[in-house]
């Protein structure tokens, strides 16, 4: 048995394709395909059924599978080990970001640590915190920055920041003349959303338990982005809520239809989020280091907010 053996069981299973898996590990198929099954031959069992598509594990295969996730982490530790010593940041971290943080966070974090770590690849992708989660649990992410707190046993959250909600008003709403408002002000004011799976969504209708949906006769809308809920507010009425760090991005008249709420505001929870098995500590580090240094000060401290949950 061995670990190449082992990473391609992971592969298939991740992928559920041989094709993919053998892009993914960048050999040919025929040649990931013989070493899963010279390990089949060894251990005298079947680990995938191929006569599914797409392919899936067999009971015992998932449970071998579960155990080669474990020992491909362990044996990592080695060269994590080694570069600790070396004190570099070297290799390629695996990042998956939720949208309503990825555009105003991002940019900037990428610019300042290309620069400063050469030698280290980033590859970044935008999921929603499910997909997030599961990609952190097979090992096809190293790292979420996401909402918290997840409450999942499995997952280790280091919090980054807490960011205001703002609440973004039409001129036609009777809110508009409010220098602040609260969540029972925006009780009869049509919200505009973003569409199932993002946690974002989840978090307006925690703090506007009784708020109405907005759907225009005619029309039901789902978008996964902040500016287009914006734009939205723009031209068809209604009221939105943004992420704080979102508001930089919007001209002088928009920013006339911001409104902070009242003490104590809602805030939402943005973490950096691993695997409790993660190794790759030394580049985690230099992650988190970046972010904390574009993130104002007053974001930092948690005392007197209100967290939302997810």
């Amino acid at each position: 048995m061995t670990l190449v053996q082992l990473e391609y069981i992971v592969a298939v299973d991740t992928y559920r394709s041989f094709v993919t898996a053998a892009e993914k590990c960048f050999v040919t198929q025929p040649t990931l395909s013989m070493q899963v099954q010279k390990l089949e031959e060894l251990l005298s069992v079947k680990i995938f059924d191929r006569s599914r598509q797409p392919v899936s594990p067999t009971e015992i295969g998932a449970q071998i599978i579960a155990q080669a996730r474990i020992i491909l982490q362990e044996s990592g530790k080695i060269k994590e080990l080694i570069s600790s010593q070396q004190q570099d940041v070297l290799g390629e971290l695996r990042i998956g970001v939720i949208p309503t943080v990825a555009p105003y966070l991002l940019p900037e974090v990428i610019s300042s640590m290309l620069e400063k770590y050469p030698e280290l690849k980033l590859l970044i992708w935008e999921y929603t915190t499910e997909d997030i989660i599961h990609h952190l649990k097979t090992g096809v992410l190293d790292c979420g920055i996401l909402a918290t707190p997840l409450s999942d046993p499995n997952i280790a959250e280091t919090p980054l920041y807490y960011e205001n909600f703002v609440s973004y008003i039409s001129k036609n709403s009777k809110l508009y003349k409010k220098k602040a408002v609260d969540a029972e002000d925006l009780n009869d004011e049509n919200i505009w959303l973003l569409n199932e799976g993002h946690c974002m969504r989840n978090q307006v209708l925690n703090i506007c338990r009784s708020t109405k949906n907005n759907r225009l006769q005619g029309l039901e809308y789902n978008t996964g982005s902040v500016e287009t809920l914006v734009r939205m507010v723009d031209l068809n009425g209604g009221a939105t809520l943004l992420p704080e760090l979102a508001i930089a991005e919007l001209n002088a008249k928009q920013l006339n239809k911001v409104r902070y709420f009242k003490p104590s505001e809602p805030v939402r929870e943005i973490s950096l989020v691993t695997h409790k098995n993660f190794i790759k500590k030394r580049m985690l580090n230099a992650l988190q280091e970046e972010i904390l240094a574009i993130i104002p000060k007053a974001m930092k401290q948690k005392k007197k907010k209100d967290i939302v949950g997810i």
